[in-house]
């Protein structure tokens, strides 16, 4: 543990992600019943980058970024505008803790990419994590492919390109400071997002029309951006006190007040199949974390006493 570690407001702030993430979900299918997908998603950008401009400036952070990371932050806008895409799509439909839960096979994903792309160590103890893991998500799919149809395979979506958004941002952090690149990747996301919505206005897509909120539902809209931002900032502060090993369990607690949320405004609860998927999807990333934080503690030299050989599982 690093001595400038502050472990007990890293956790308050970990905390406070789980409790403010999931109303980015409730707020997204609050608004998603009568505003298009991608309008919703365009809201959750321009807000943010509102939110974040004055403190950008207060920071004193630059307004500018170089060709490389330009270059990143458009493709980390990218994937971040796919992955709340699909996420708001699945939303409309699915309850908030079911399209979560099979999300939640991101973890999976990262690990699987840093294999099989990357050429990373990974060792058949976190493989087979990853399939029980997967495994867990089906138990989730199945039903909810039976009643929602292949809406239920939009939260895949989201679980992959939030995995590459994962990869994207560890190779900026070097490069932009985090309150900086919050503010970046919201511009250009919104840059982004303007022209696809007058194109799918233009094609006559329902999902990417380019149709105004009217009453209440600008609200939903607005707090869309208001959660991602103060729940992301949080986030990203927590991991800045504390060790992202020592956070890391602590993410899946969004899955508890995820559920609350969408008991309490929506009367959705998950039944017993669905619980019994997140506790495998949950157990599988716990085991994962664990392993990560064992082989780093340890290092890619230290050799297993009885078997003398790396220890890569």
């Amino acid at each position: 543990m690093n001595p400038t570690d502050r472990i007990l407001p890293g956790v308050v702030l970990m905390l406070t992600f789980c409790v403010i993430a999931p109303l980015i979900d409730v707020s997204s299918k609050l608004a998603a019943q009568t505003v298009p997908v991608g309008v919703v998603t365009l809201s959750r950008f321009v807000v943010q980058a509102l939110l974040m401009a004055p403190v950008v400036a207060v920071m004193g952070q630059s307004f500018r970024l170089g060709a490389r990371a330009l270059w990143l932050t458009t493709l980390r806008a990218a994937v971040s505008i796919l992955s709340t895409y699909c996420f708001i799509a699945a939303l409309r439909f699915m309850p908030v803790a079911d399209a979560l839960a099979i999300a939640f096979v991101e973890p999976f994903i990262i690990l699987l990419i840093g294999k099989l792309v990357l050429g990373e160590q990974v060792g058949p103890r976190r493989l087979g994590a990853c399939a029980v893991g997967f495994l867990g998500s089906l138990l989730v799919i199945q039903p909810s492919f039976a009643h929602f149809g292949t809406i239920a395979l939009f939260p895949l979506g989201t679980a992959l390109f939030f995995a590459l958004y994962i990869l994207i941002t560890r190779s900026l952090s070097r490069q932009v400071h985090p309150v900086a690149m919050q503010f970046h990747t919201a511009l250009i996301a919104t840059g982004l997002c303007l022209p696809l919505l007058v194109a799918g206005t233009a094609l006559g897509e329902p999902s990417l029309g380019l149709v105004m909120p009217q009453g209440i539902f600008w609200v939903w809209c607005a707090c869309v951006g208001l959660a991602a931002t103060v729940s992301h900032m949080a986030m990203t502060y927590a991991l800045k006190f504390a060790p992202s090993s020592t956070l890391a369990p602590l993410h899946y607690l969004e899955i508890i007040t995820a559920t609350l949320f969408g008991y309490l405004v929506f009367g959705n609860f998950p039944n017993a199949l669905t619980w019994c998927g997140i506790a495998i999807i949950v157990s599988s990333g716990l085991y994962i974390i664990a392993r990560e934080r064992r082989v780093s503690r340890h290092g890619a030299a230290t050799r297993s006493p009885v078997q003398g050989t790396p220890l890569a599982g």
